[in-house]
């Protein structure tokens, strides 16, 4: 992938340091303003103002090519995770720097011991750090740590309800996550049609100690209440993971046999994995649903094996969090100035179905919504 221009820096916030040029004239104030001049740029680590080029923003702290960018998921081997960190690259790339990929295998002990080894390498005021805590109470340590070195953090997906970034956290900048009782209501509903309104479906939880997996499932049931002909046979947590979600699915089958008319998951890999194992079963035309609109997902909803799934868009995600740090370190974005919105917000999620399928198929990171100016432009909603 090539990139044609860095991401765009809005004028609307700028500031700038300036010189008086009503000083005296005179040999001494000449000097003095000179000192200071060099302290000024001593200060912003080898920052310089040169004909033609706009000043140093205002706040700046760090000189681009300083600044240490850092993604953070559970594995590699999940493509949604994979697609994030993929996001990351390509932000990076596009304003001349590496993202440093980091993998915790679903392990907090491990998450936390990486995040404390990464600020403690280079210089922490200069570093932004995307993250998927692994649960809602893995995010109260992380900003901890993250706040006593001054890093700049952006959080996804998990954190409990009362831990909020505008709480005296000045370098946590946003918490972004979807609305997961919308999607897991969208593809239920998106299940429930395929099945002609009736029968019977089994549900594969995700990591129970995360909000995506809590609300995706209450999406499920508010769906349920209205769908009285639709009946939950079985539910299990598949830990959203395609491995675990196919032994369960094949033990469920065992149980239940052809009364599954539906398989709701939680999300693209243990749909996967459930599919798996109805085809191993010779179980045909059963409607299985998921979310995150991974390629292999949306390519089974193209091909008619899967119902639907729906996007969260990883390579977005993997680059925002990263933009967002970088506009801050390079004083473009001023994080005392956002609303409480802009810091814990639902991002724009879309159902992917056979009718727009082939169009989704291979998710790649839109430079553009990458700019200082369109860092807030998925915004659908607080986080209440």
């Amino acid at each position: 992938m090539t990139h044609d221009h860095p991401p765009r820096i809005p004028t609307k916030n700028r500031s700038y340091r300036t010189m008086s040029n009503t000083a005296a004239r005179g040999r001494i104030v000449a000097l003095a303003i000179a000192g200071i001049a060099a302290l000024a740029l001593s200060g912003c680590a080898g920052q310089s103002e040169t004909p033609g080029e706009a000043p140093a923003a205002e706040g700046g702290t760090c000189a681009p090519e300083d600044i240490q960018l850092i993604g953070q998921v559970r594995n590699e081997t999940n493509p949604y995770e994979k697609a994030w960190l993929d996001g990351g690259d390509a932000f990076a790339e596009s304003v001349g720097l590496t993202q440093t990929r980091l993998t915790y295998d679903g392990e907090s002990p491990k998450q936390q011991e990486q995040l404390r080894q990464a600020l403690s390498t280079g210089n922490p005021e200069c570093m932004v750090l995307n993250v998927l805590p692994n649960g809602d109470s893995d995010t109260t340590p992380i900003v901890k740590e993250v706040d006593n070195a001054g890093a700049y953090l952006v959080t996804h997906w998990n954190k409990p309800a009362d831990l909020n970034p505008w709480d005296g956290h000045d370098t946590w900048i946003s918490h972004i996550t979807f609305d997961g009782k919308d999607a897991g209501r969208q593809i239920a509903d998106a299940m429930f049609e395929a099945m002609g309104g009736s029968g019977g479906i089994i549900a594969l939880q995700g990591i129970l100690d995360t909000a995506a997996a809590k609300d995706r499932f209450i999406g499920l049931q508010d769906a349920l209440a209205e769908n009285p002909d639709v009946e939950l046979l079985d539910e299990q947590a598949a830990d959203f993971d395609r491995t675990t979600a196919f032994n369960i699915t094949k033990t469920l089958i065992t149980k239940h046999g052809d009364a599954i008319k539906g398989v709701w998951a939680a999300n693209d890999d243990m749909a996967l994995g459930a599919l798996q194992a109805l085809e191993a079963a010779g179980m045909d035309g059963v409607a299985v649903v998921g979310i995150d609109a991974v390629p292999e997902a949306v390519q089974a909803v193209a091909d008619g094996t899967m119902t639907a799934t729906v996007s969260v868009d990883g390579p977005w995600q993997g680059g925002i969090g990263l933009a967002m740090g970088y506009c801050a370190l390079t004083g473009e974005l001023d994080v005392a100035e956002l609303s409480n919105e802009q810091r814990a917000f639902f991002a724009k999620q879309t159902l992917i179905n056979a009718d727009n399928a082939e169009e989704n198929l291979t998710p790649t990171a839109n430079l553009d919504d990458f700019a200082c100016d369109n860092l807030f432009d998925r915004v659908t909603g607080p986080v209440s």
